[in-house]
């Protein structure tokens, strides 16, 4: 589950403002979005209490000390809106879990010096440093008149620091926010100067909360699940009369060593799963052995004793370890 994590230990530099935007574009593409407010104003949670029921859901997250990074089930992406002056043990937390940063930045001394202090100190951490948590950078609030982009940008690359784009000072954002909405609510034509800024943004955006899949590859269908796309629905097992004997194996089929149960379903495609079923206690085994076990003794060692006839295939492969003498 993809988590974007937007960081300015400056107050005032807009992440609010570009976290609920990145949740409302994720939701507007059908993604079960949850923004996680883990700023001491919940200036995000405030804002999706504003929102409009109509609009792309996005699920409201106060995250605190104790139950932070415990998402949901059916939750796909989370964007954290985090809090400014944060440093030391609370920002390594957050890296920690994060598969991305966006840093907003203004077009100030004040907010060059602030980001250049927090970039070193993330570069300090090995997530960020190794780049397995990605750092980049965008201009917030600036004046479209001005070079001041051009400006940011030069200053970001001198220090190596990728910077994907800015974002105007304009009207259009204070007063959408202030309805529940983001620029990717409103209709295209009011909003087409903006949108246009947002795409390097998106470009970079979309193959992180979107990465390729290859087509071997298990999608997530939930929390701790496994499908696979292409593998058809599994049939119910019946149980199979006595008086009906199925195919016997062909030479060579595969048969499956007893697996360890505690990492059964976990690593194997669903594919697999049929013939691993026979694996486990209640599975397709007992189903096809009913009426031959149900009846026999119990010895005091607390196990069925095994009748003469258990071994007997009667047309059916039971696996070789399962033919064992009875106690």
């Amino acid at each position: 589950m993809p988590v974007i994590a937007v960081v300015n230990r400056k107050g005032g530099s807009g992440k609010s403002t570009l976290a609920a935007h990145i949740a409302a574009w994720a939701a507007r593409r059908g993604s079960s979005v949850m923004l996680g407010d883990v700023d001491r104003q919940q200036s995000a949670r405030a804002w999706l209490k504003r929102r409009d029921p109509g609009l792309p859901v996005i699920a409201p997250w106060a995250v605190d000390q104790k139950n932070m990074l415990r998402v949901p089930t059916g939750i796909t992406h989370v964007v954290l809106d985090t809090p400014g002056g944060m440093h030391g043990f609370e920002l390594a937390r957050v890296v920690m879990f994060a598969d991305a940063i966006v840093m907003p930045v203004c077009n100030s001394m004040f907010d060059r010096e602030s980001a250049e202090a927090c970039h070193a100190e993330l570069m300090t951490l090995p997530r960020v440093a190794s780049g397995r948590c990605r750092l980049v950078t965008v201009g917030m609030r600036i004046d479209g008149r001005t070079h001041a982009a051009k400006n940011l940008q030069e200053w970001f690359e001198g220090l190596g620091i990728p910077f994907l784009g800015a974002l105007r000072e304009t009207q259009l954002y204070v007063k959408s926010l202030e309805r529940g909405m983001t620029i990717f609510d409103l209709p295209p034509q009011i909003a087409a100067t903006d949108l246009l800024q947002w795409e390097s943004i998106l470009g970079w955006l979309e193959p992180q909360l979107y990465p390729p899949q290859a087509a071997n590859d298990s999608l997530t269908a939930g929390a701790g699940s496994l499908a696979a796309p292409s593998a058809p629905a599994a049939r119910p097992v019946q149980a199979v009369p006595r008086a009906v004997t199925p195919a016997p194996a062909l030479p060579g089929t595969f048969r499956p060593a007893q697996p360890d149960s505690s990492r059964l379903g976990r690593s194997l495609p669903s594919s697999l799963m049929p013939a691993q079923e026979s694996m486990v206690h209640g599975g397709r085994l007992s189903v096809l052995g009913a009426g031959r076990l149900s009846s026999a003794p119990v010895v005091s060692s607390g196990k069925p004793a095994m009748t003469r006839n258990v071994n007997s295939t009667d047309g059916l492969q039971i696996p070789q370890f399962l033919k064992r003498a009875p106690h």
